[in-house]
């Protein structure tokens, strides 16, 4: 391994991004409540930091979701679960979607959001 070449276990060990798009064929407000049902069995498994489902701005049937994990096997553990299968199935049928694991590279927080009325929106689904 050189000096520029990638650590595979220090990889493994390292905060992930999944990325999800999906494209939605159901009613949009039908698949933010499934999204919120598997948001909820998310938010329990070991490693989760944070993710945001965000709808484009100006095609209301497509989807982001993104997920901040401690390390890829939390990820994989939380992805594996049998009960996380009942909720991977019910999203499926509403919508395809594209899953994509990424690792961290750079990280850089911005200034703070101002106070006002978009505060608290990340709690809506």
């Amino acid at each position: 391994m050189t000096d520029h070449e990638p650590d595979a276990q220090a990889e493994e060990a390292g905060a992930v991004t999944f990325v999800n798009t999906f494209t939605v064929h159901a009613e949009p407000e039908v698949f933010e409540k499934e999204f919120a049902r598997t948001s909820e069995f998310m938010a329990r498994q070991p490693g989760l930091i944070r993710h945001t489902l965000a709808r484009h701005a100006e095609r209301p049937g497509q989807y982001v979701n993104v997920a901040e994990w401690r390390d890829v096997a939390s990820f994989r553990a939380a992805v594996s679960h049998a009960d996380f299968q009942p909720h991977a199935g019910a999203l499926r049928a509403l919508a395809e979607s594209r899953p994509e694991l990424y690792l961290a590279r750079l990280r850089r927080d911005g200034d703070p959001a101002p106070e006002g009325p978009a505060s608290g929106a990340e709690d809506r689904i």
